[in-house]
């Protein structure tokens, strides 16, 4: 069974970090879905603008801030994935307490520099 990261907030930009994310977890052979505010495609990733019943998600990656996040707390639980990793700026600890009452693992660290360090 393949397991992908979920990359919320993906940017069409090359110099955002969530277009750098899905480059490099592309380059490492990881399986991405993306969800951002323009469709298009990054690294031969579709980014779609909508909510999808995405299927065996075991880590989502945030790139928006936590007023936004409100927004996908549902959806995001709802997916099952075994992380979320808050990315630098997306800290959310009532997201957080939300994710542990659900048995979701949450990471407050860097995917780019977790990639970087073999520690994704």
């Amino acid at each position: 069974m393949k397991k992908y990261t979920l990359v919320i907030g993906a940017s069409l930009k090359s110099e955002r970090y969530s277009n750098k994310a899905i480059h490099k977890l592309k380059e490492k052979g990881d399986d991405v879905y993306a969800i951002g505010l323009r469709k298009g495609t990054v690294a031969g990733v579709t980014i779609t603008t909508e909510k999808q019943s995405f299927k065996d998600v075991d880590t989502v990656t945030l790139y928006i801030n936590p007023v936004l996040q409100k927004e996908y707390y549902d959806y995001i639980i709802s997916l099952k994935p075994s992380r979320v990793i808050f990315n630098p700026g997306t800290e959310n600890h009532s997201f957080i307490k939300l994710l542990e009452a659900h048995n979701i693992e949450s990471e407050i660290a860097c995917t780019l520099v977790l990639l970087a360090t073999n520690q994704y």
